[in-house]
């Protein structure tokens, strides 16, 4: 028994490449070492890249097999296809080569350890043909690690190879990447997996179903050792017995495909309550929520490529089994609703992967989806609202909609291009279900805009501000008289420059109020010109003019010589009456009042001092 558990090795390790021509998914770095060990023009350091398990420690051993193989013989140089047998080639595979190092950066991150590592460099190699230095996860290096690194990365002896590996390369200084020929490899396309998977499969003389390898390959998101520890539970849950696409479903707590267009459909039937019964009946079945609204996102983004490009998806074994019944989706889901739909999903998502309990969060977002159902999608509302329209349909008959969200018990039907999900040119009768309640009162309160009732346009920045008076927009219109500099205006653009009193916001209230108002677009720049003064100070400079020319009057200043310590307190102007007739003009004269202008001359008066 205890024999049998050490001697088992899983499927990673068993079938781990051991020449180039077994890695799969990695064509253009293949090619490339390849040449490169065949023509000699071969790097002394490497780094590669990728997400986990597509192959870059592999790719790494494989390297050091290459250059240090020598044959079976004894007698061969660098290949593109080490044997296997020689004394190097063996020693590497299990990992007891002494001139091939293999150092685990995530561990050993100091700078001590790469100076270990820089004292080795300096001795020839042992017995290899070359001096190998594996640094797997590089990036976990210290910075001073790194620049202990450098210069000998620069300019290694002719017999050291260096060959880092890293999921994260953007925490790898840039000095380093420039030292290293960078291999990106990229993720393994699902159809390879399938096939790779199968391959092994039947090697091991073990059944599996061709929709459970998918299942398998679509998990493993394109990573290759993820996808065979995956196999490797699979095996272990069915046994002796044959690996079902049901038996990996209830492994990776994925729900069934075609249960996930059902929930798809009822969703955007606007039917919450079925909504419901259908999320519980996955969640019992053993669907984890978050794979749900995944699967709900996946099918979304599926519908919405069918529908720009018919073809989309070919040749992806996971989707060819979407694409018959998702065909009829994509002629009935308008692009709007499918856009709103993905966002709904996508927001949803974020909130079940935080949410204390992920069932109850992925119910909200489904009732939330359905609320939204048969509602127009803004453009139809918009466009409505402002050519005057109305929802006229009637209201439906009491009893006729219950449940979550008023549905019968019945099934509505999938909603047609026409339907108010779908993109058309008035609100539909399912829009005005949805609106005439609700949105009613507040249309009959405050009717569509049209340009009669919109504000005349500003011909001045004055009349900017008067404009903001009228609206009763007090503290914005403060603001523009006190602190902000005119450089330019035309009707719909104006350049200011604020003062440091001015508030951040003050360009972006000024350009969306007179935007509504006057029903124009307006755009309100800020300019780093000096631009004309302030209303206020221009306010107060011609107040201090008019009292200079007051004071300058021989009336006033003979009632200032005559008074001493008396003070020119404010000057206000006496209007001529409308009527020419009018003998009286009306009296202007205010309290405390140092002198006053009138019409055919200046009066004075004393301050009360």
């Amino acid at each position: 028994m205890t024999d049998f558990a050490t001697s088992y090795r899983v499927l990673a390790r068993k079938y781990r490449p051991q020449t180039f021509a077994e890695v799969i998914g990695q064509e253009a770095m293949v090619r490339t070492l390849s040449n490169a060990i065949a023509t000699g023009r071969i790097a002394h350091a490497f780094i590669l890249t990728g997400v986990r398990g597509v192959g870059k420690t592999t790719t790494a051993r494989i390297i050091a097999r290459a250059l240090n193989c020598i044959g079976p013989d004894g007698a061969g140089g660098p290949t593109v296809t080490p044997c296997g047998e020689c004394v190097h080639c063996r020693a590497i595979a299990e990992d007891r080569h002494v001139d091939v190092v293999e150092m685990d950066a995530a561990s050993r991150t100091g700078v001590d350890d790469i100076r270990d590592l820089t004292e080795g460099v300096r001795y020839r190699p042992v017995s290899a043909r070359y001096k190998i230095y594996i640094i797997d996860e590089v990036h976990m290096l210290s910075k001073p690690a790194f620049n202990a690194l450098l210069k000998t990365l620069e300019e290694p002896p002719p017999d050291v190879k260096f060959v880092f590996a890293t999921t994260e390369v953007q925490r790898v200084p840039v000095t380093v990447l420039s030292r290293c020929q960078r291999f990106a490899l990229r993720r393994v396309p699902i159809g390879q997996l399938v096939e790779h998977y199968r391959r092994l499969a039947e090697a091991e003389g073990i059944s599996v179903a061709p929709a459970a390898l998918a299942l398998i390959a679509r998990a493993a998101d394109g990573s290759v050792r993820d996808g065979l520890s995956l196999l490797d539970q699979a095996i272990a849950l069915s046994g002796d017995a044959a690996i079902e696409e049901a038996a990996v479903r209830d492994m990776l707590g994925i729900a069934d495909r075609n249960l996930v267009f059902d929930l798809f459909e009822t969703v955007l039937k606007g039917d919450a309550a079925g909504a419901l019964d259908r999320m519980d009946g996955l969640y019992q079945g053993g669907a984890d929520p978050l794979n749900v609204l995944q699967d709900l996102l996946e099918l979304s983004h599926f519908v919405t490529r069918l529908k720009l490009a018919p073809e989309a998806g070919l040749g992806d074994p996971f989707e060819d089994g979407w694409r018959e019944r998702a065909r009829p989706l994509a002629a009935a889901l308008a692009m709007p609703v499918l856009a709103r739909a993905w966002q709904m999903l996508l927001k949803g998502l974020e909130e079940v992967q935080t949410a204390p309990a992920p069932a109850q969060a992925a119910q909200m977002v489904l009732v939330r989806l359905a609320y939204v159902a048969d509602l127009p999608v803004p453009a139809d509302l918009v466009r409505a609202l402002t050519a005057g329209e109305q929802a006229t349909t009637p209201s439906p008959p009491p009893g006729e909609r219950v449940g979550a969200r008023g549905q019968s018990a019945e099934a509505p039907q999938l909603p047609s291009p026409s339907h108010a999900l779908g993109a058309g040119p008035s609100l539909s009768r399912s829009a005005g279900e949805g609106l005439a309640s609700a949105a009613a009162p507040a249309i009959a309160m405050a009717p569509s805009a049209s340009p009669a009732q919109f504000d005349p346009m500003p011909q001045s920045f004055l009349d900017v501000v008067a404009l903001f008076e009228s609206r009763r927009e007090a503290v914005i219109a403060a603001h523009l008289k006190a602190n902000v500099r005119l450089v330019t205006f035309e009707p719909g653009r104006i350049e200011i420059r604020p003062i440091e009193a001015a508030p951040g916001n003050l360009t972006n209230q000024l350009g969306a109020l007179l935007s509504e108002w006057t029903g124009t677009r307006w755009i309100v720049a800020i300019s780093q010109a000096e631009g004309a003064p302030s209303l206020a100070e221009e306010e107060e400079r011609r107040a201090r003019a008019l009292r200079h020319e007051v004071a300058a009057h021989p009336l006033v200043r003979a009632v200032l010589d005559t008074f001493p310590g008396a003070t020119i307190a404010a000057v206000r102007e006496r209007f001529v009456a409308a009527d020419a007739g009018s003998d009286a003009a009306p009296d202007d004269v205010g309290d405390d009042v140092g002198a006053t202008q009138s019409e055919d001359g200046v009066s004075t008066g004393e301050d009360g001092s």
